[in-house]
């Protein structure tokens, strides 16, 4: 899983796995889904995220980290 959060634009994204994009389908204003071929979720992004989750502060300071 890698979590990436980009202050700039306030956006986290959320892979769940590496494998490869098929699908993406818009769920809300500020929530995007990935799917796979399969139909499986592989990933996700929040928009205005800062309004929506609480955001570690360990993540807030840099323009992306990858969690492990």
């Amino acid at each position: 899983m890698q979590i990436t959060y980009d202050p700039d634009r306030d956006i986290l994204q959320i892979a769940l796995n590496s494998r490869e994009v098929g699908e993406t389908a818009r769920i809300s204003p500020n929530l995007i889904l990935d799917y796979d071929d399969d139909g499986l979720i592989v990933g996700l992004e929040i928009r205005q995220a800062s309004e929506r989750v609480e955001i570690p502060l360990s993540i807030t300071d840099r323009k992306s980290t990858r969690l492990n």
